[in-house]
This record gives structure tokens, C-alpha cells and sequence, in this order.
């Protein structure tokens, strides 16, 4: 909404400083500090009100050490991430944009999926929550939609030769830009550590024969819905201690971050020769706010945490990196920089099928993990949670590294 007032004060007022407001930059800036002052500021006022409607965690006889001393422990602070999230998004951002608007959606939706789990179980005495089916009804829901917009839309295209673009330079440190490029649809994503590291969808049926792009949605939609229900439960498997899954989140969302700067920006993509996406940039201004709310959060979620996110957090976590990977064309890479989401995935998965390989086969089902997911694994192994934490923040850390560094690595 500033946006545009700053847009109108600075084109038809013509009123001097207000045109800094057109640069992603100086709005990603604003839009981090505010959700930063929002979620810690707002987030004890968000605490105190769910510890008078008593929404308290309850929590299952699981054998961990200080498991019982969380009873109790207000939880539904998810919503706290998706306050400070949404409120700076609606100020600074480009409301028009429409990543901008499939990111609301996507928060809102998952919040709305998670929010109606965490009422079960809290309000319901529901341990169980949600209905799994009911929740993957939602995350394919919400998969079609993304999917189909970002396939469909005229507005979603990329430029993946921006080497040809004509550029000239002007002075010994800036570049300008003398011809737009030529923008187009296309299925094309990023593959990592390949020298052509490009991919496109349509290529698979290929052996159909002539004009078999036009059907690359029948590739391209299921593979959104596999990534959006892979990366939500993901997030939702990895909250399980204090700080886990926001810490290891923040991480990630920050090498999003970068990804979606450079690949926004037609100068840094022409310079580190990726993919130029138009219109993308500006979901910087949006994942500044995720990041700014997910470190805010972390004030109080840290250990002892004085709120957990719940469901209402962490589907709408995973949900948004699912859809800011897919939409800057790094759906790829998720293994790297939310390779903590997907050993957490995996080892629940191992843990469940040798079970049951091993009870079929010889009577009793046997274990991989003292307990699944990962983190309670170390937790039984007698780790205390802050030094699991710490230790699962580390690693994510060089995975994001990593990760970033595939931009110039082929």
C-alpha cells in the first residue's frame, strides 16, 4: 500500500526522496525490520492472549527428557509468523505482482490448514488433529492452484539467454541495460553442478512427438504438488524441539533470498549467466518479512520456548520455501538447502518401512533409529536439545552455503 502512495508522491507530486521506495532493496529493508519489531514486540501480547484462552501443547508420553516440562506451553505461534510476515508485505510490496499474490495465498492457505489441525487437537482434545487425508487434500489443493498459475499465467515467464542481452558499458563499474530482453514462457528450471544445469519439463514428452510442449503441465503440476507436500511436511516433521524447525527455516529462506535477487536482476543473472526471471525480484520484499518474522519468532521459541508454532507454523513454513523455490526456478536444490527437512522426511520414512519389512519377515519389527524423527534419535542418545539445535543450525548452514555457491558452480 506504501508502495503505491510513494509511487503516486513521487510520479505525479513529484515529491523529492520518495522515489527511493521503487527500489526492492530499500523495501526488503524496511519490510525485514518491521517484521522483525512485529514479531517480537506483538509476539508476547499473541503469547499472552493464548495462554489466557488456554491453547496450551499437550504433549504425548514419548520418554525424552523434559518432555513434561512443556505442558502447557501456549502453541499456535504460527500465527505470529504469518502477522509479522503479512503486514509488511501488504505495506512495502508490489501487490499486483503475481509471486506476491501466490505467496499470500500460500500463507494464508496453509495457515488456514494448519490453524484447523491445531483447534483439533487443542480444542477437541484431539490428538490426532487434522485428518491426514484432509491435509493432503489441502497441500494438493493448494499445489494445483501454484502449479497451474505459474504454468498458465502470461504473467510468469523467464529469459534464459540473458548472455544476449545488449549490454554496453558506461562507465568502469555499472552496467545499463539498452535493449529489454525478450520474455517468454517456459517450463525450464535449474538443475545443479551441470555445466547446461537448465531442465525442462516439457522434455519428457518429448517422445510423443510434435508439439508435445503444450502438454507440459501434465509433467509440471504434479511435480508442484509432490514438492509443496514433501517440503510442508517436511517443515512439520523437523518441529519437534525447541528452535529446530524456525532456525533451520530461517537458513534456508535466506539462500531463497539471494536466489531470488540475482535471479530477478538482470545484470547479476547476466553476470553469474542464470536464468533471468522477470517480476521476481520482488519477492524479496517477500521473503524479507518471512525472515525477519521466523528471527523474531525465534526470541521466544528458543529453549526454554515460552510458544511453539504448531501446524498453523510450520505447514505454512514449508509451504512458502516449497512455492519461492518453484517459482525462481531452484526446486532442485531443495535437497541441499532444506536438507534438514529432508533427512527429518527420510527418517521417519526408513524408520516406518524397516519396521515393517522386519515384523513381516521375522515376527517383531525392528528399529533404524531409537526414535524417529531424527532430532528424537539424539535426544535418546541423551544430546540435550539446545546442543541438537545448534548442531542441525550448523549444518543447515553449510548446506545453504553450498547451495548458493551453485550459482557460479557447474
Amino acid at each position: 500500500m506504501l508502495y503505491y502512495l510513494f509511487q503516486y508522491l513521487d510520479k505525479v507530486m513529484d515529491v523529492p526522496g520518495t522515489g527511493v521506495f521503487q527500489y526492492i532493496t530499500f523495501r526488503s529493508s524496511l519490510a525485514l525490520l518491521l517484521s522483525l519489531l512485529l514479531s517480537t514486540i506483538y509476539g508476547k501480547r499473541i503469547i499472552s492472549f493464548l495462554s489466557r484462552q488456554q491453547v496450551g501443547e499437550t504433549v504425548r508420553e514419548l520418554g525424552l527428557a523434559g518432555q513434561n516440562e512443556k505442558a502447557g506451553t501456549p502453541t499456535m505461534g504460527g500465527i505470529i509468523i504469518i502477522f509479522a510476515t503479512l503486514v509488511p508485505v501488504v505495506l512495502f510490496a508490489k501487490l499486483h505482482n503475481i509471486y506476491i499474490v501466490l505467496l499470500i495465498v500460500t500463507t494464508l492457505w496453509m495457515g488456514i490448514i494448519g490453524f484447523i489441525d491445531d483447534y483439533i487437537k487443542i480444542f477437541k482434545k484431539d490428538k490426532q488433529g487434522l485428518k491426514g487425508i484432509f491435509k493432503v487434500f489441502g497441500q494438493v489443493g493448494l499445489g494445483v492452484i501454484v502449479g497451474s498459475v505459474l504454468y498458465f499465467s502470461p504473467a510468469v515467464t523467464v529469459r534464459t539467454d540473458t548472455g544476449k542481452s545488449d549490454i554496453f558499458k558506461t562507465t568502469a563499474t555499472e552496467n545499463v541495460i539498452k535493449q529489454a530482453p525478450v520474455e517468454e514462457k517456459s517450463t525450464a528450471t535449474t538443475i545443479p553442478f551441470f555445466k547446461n544445469n537448465e531442465f525442462d519439463y516439457a522434455e519428457v514428452l518429448a517422445w510423443t512427438g510434435e508439439g508435445y510442449e503444450k502438454w507440459a503441465w501434465l509433467i509440471f503440476i504434479p511435480v508442484v504438488i509432490f514438492i509443496i507436500t514433501a517440503v510442508s511436511n517436511g517443515a512439520n516433521l523437523t518441529d519437534g524441539i525447541d528452535g529446530l524447525a524456525a532456525g533451520t527455516s530461517a537458513v534456508s529462506v535466506f539462500a531463497l533470498m539471494i536466489f531470488t535477487f540475482v535471479s530477478g536482476n538482470i545484470i547479476f543473472s547476466n553476470y553469474l549467466n542464470i536464468m533471468y526471471i522477470p517480476n521476481s525480484g520482488e519477492m524479496t520484499v517477500f521473503i524479507a518479512s518471512f525472515l525477519g518474522a521466523l528471527i523474531g519468532f525465534l526470541w521466544y521459541n528458543s529453549y526454554p520456548a515460552s510458544v511453539f508454532m504448531g501446524d498453523t507454523g510450520s505447514l505454512t513454513i514449508g509451504g512458502i520455501i516449497a512455492v519461492l523455490a518453484i517459482a525462481v526456478r531452484k526446486e532442485m536444490l531443495i535437497p541441499l538447502f532444506c536438507g534438514i527437512f529432508l533427512v527429518e522426511n527420510f527418517s521417519v520414512v526408513l524408520q516406518v518401512s524397516y519396521f515393517k519389512y522386519t515384523k513381516k519377515r521375522y515376527g517383531e519389527g525392528r528399529r533404524i533409529f531409537l526414535m524417529a524423527p531424527l532430532h528424537h534419535h539424539y535426544q535418546k542418545k541423551g544430546y540435550h536439545e539446545s546442543k541438537i539445535v545448534t548442531r542441525f543450525w550448523v549444518v543447515a548452514i553449510m548446506l545453504a552455503i553450498l547451495s548458493i555457491v551453485t550459482l557460479k558452480l557447474r
